[in-house]
């Protein structure tokens, strides 16, 4: 994609404060997008802000927790409020419970992690689907997981949630192809150097990871106007592009 293949667009990214959200964001920053960053910790919005001003972009910053269902649907009003449309949205904010066997999940932490990673991205896309209908070519990606199908030991609560968010994705797609401008898909970062990832494996030497900003060139190629592709899974790892 070329440099400026985002200009003049407005693209919202989830979990921006960290991680492949930053990166994501900042990505978007680059190619010419003004970028709505929505996560909870402000000094992480903060650096990429200036980060993305340095490069010549511009940021709207939100701080906001989206296990506030009733903010989502604020944060929706605000973008018709001041811009009427959105061009793209990254869903990348999600969560890691401990890993243990299911039965000794407690029911608080299965709750919350569902909540996040499942119904915030339900009340998103409930949130911004007209937004994203009135732009020239919605774009909208998902960030899942291998766990979703792969559903290893342990891993219950984690891997139940990327499966019901791409049974989401796979529905929307569905609903919007073809008869929108609205694309969806879904995109498998595999193994990174994130937070998320040293939880999971602490005793994993994070040097032997890539650093989520050499992802997310691609990952940002999936909300650029010239992706037309709907209903599909790229894996990162695989470097593949297959049907959701």
């Amino acid at each position: 994609m070329t440099t400026n293949s985002l200009a003049g667009k407005i693209v919202l990214v989830t979990g921006a404060s960290r991680g492949i959200g930053y990166q994501a964001a900042l990505e978007a920053g680059r190619r010419g997008a003004h970028v709505i960053a929505v996560a909870r910790t402000i000094g992480g919005l903060e650096e990429l802000d200036d980060e993305i001003q340095q490069a010549g972009g511009s940021t709207t910053l939100v701080p906001m927790d989206l296990s506030d269902f009733d903010g989502i649907d604020r944060l929706g009003h605000a973008i018709f409020e001041r811009w009427g449309h959105l061009d793209g949205f990254v869903a990348n904010a999600a969560m890691l419970s401990e890993l243990r066997p299911l039965a000794h999940v407690e029911p608080k932490e299965f709750d919350k992690l569902m909540g996040l990673n499942v119904t915030a991205n339900y009340r998103l896309i409930r949130s911004l689907d007209l937004l994203l209908r009135q732009s020239v070519a919605g774009r909208v990606v998902i960030i899942s997981s291998s766990s979703a199908r792969s559903a290893r030991a342990n891993w219950g609560p984690y891997a139940a949630s990327k499966a019901a968010v791409e049974a989401l994705a796979k529905s929307y797609a569905a609903e919007v192809g073809g008869i929108t401008p609205v694309r969806v898909n879904v995109f498998y970062p595999g193994a990174v150097r994130t937070a998320m990832r040293a939880k999971a494996m602490p005793g994993e030497n994070p040097d032997t990871l890539p650093r989520p900003a050499a992802l997310t060139p691609k990952l940002i190629d999936m909300i650029a106007p010239e992706f037309t592709e709907n209903r599909m899974l790229f894996d990162w790892e695989k470097s593949e592009l297959r049907p959701l």
